[in-house]
């Protein structure tokens, strides 16, 4: 009687889990994004920005938002590390690249690092959410104008679920409309990427 109670009780508490990547060159703020999440849904404060080192290889973040867990898995953006990704490809649910927009001179660099990711079969019909980070500087880039380099690519993407969004990590602008979106998104999409119940 206690196994099937014990069982029947884990059966009502259990979560959904998800891997989300995060993903982008060097410097877009990717580990910061992280950080911001995980302040902003877990209440905790994350490492103060100035304190933020390169990521070489893999900086790992559990929320719960809700009744799903959400483990974001942000990886290291130098060119060397960037052949790490296609690892995780298989086994996450969404992909959240970031992009830097206070830095057009490594746009094209960025969008060929975004094409490359985006034609590999393991990400096929997985949601690609792109955050156009840094908006809280005024040189940055709007929205529109990096979507004008992207939107060469544009139809390589299908018929997935994807988004561009305007965000600030640092300051924690446009996050949660962004999260929002994503599980949202990594809801809509069980079928094709079942979660993981824990």
């Amino acid at each position: 009687m206690y196994n099937l109670l014990s069982g029947f009780y884990q059966h009502l508490t259990r979560k959904e889990e998800y891997y989300v990547l995060i993903i982008g060159l060097d410097n877009a703020g990717k580990t910061t994004l992280l950080e911001r999440i995980k302040s902003i849904y877990m209440g905790i404060t994350g490492l103060d920005p100035d304190k933020i080192a390169p990521t070489v290889g893999l900086n790992i973040g559990r929320v719960n938002i809700k009744s799903t867990r959400i483990n974001f898995w942000d990886l290291g953006g130098q060119k060397d590390l960037q052949s790490i990704w296609e690892r995780y490809y298989s086994e996450c649910h969404a992909i959240v690249f970031v992009v830097d927009s206070t830095d057009p001179v490594r746009l094209d660099e960025c969008r060929d690092t975004f094409e490359k990711m985006i034609t590999n079969d393991a990400v096929e019909g997985v949601p690609i959410l792109m955050l156009a980070n840094k908006q809280d500087i005024p040189r940055a880039l709007k929205v529109e104008e990096i979507k004008e380099v992207f939107n060469k690519i544009a139809i390589k993407l299908g018929a997935r679920d994807s988004r561009v969004l305007p965000v600030s990590a640092l300051e924690g602008n446009g996050v949660e409309d962004a999260i929002d979106w994503l599980v949202l998104r990594l809801q809509r999409n069980k079928i094709n990427r079942p979660p993981v119940f824990r």
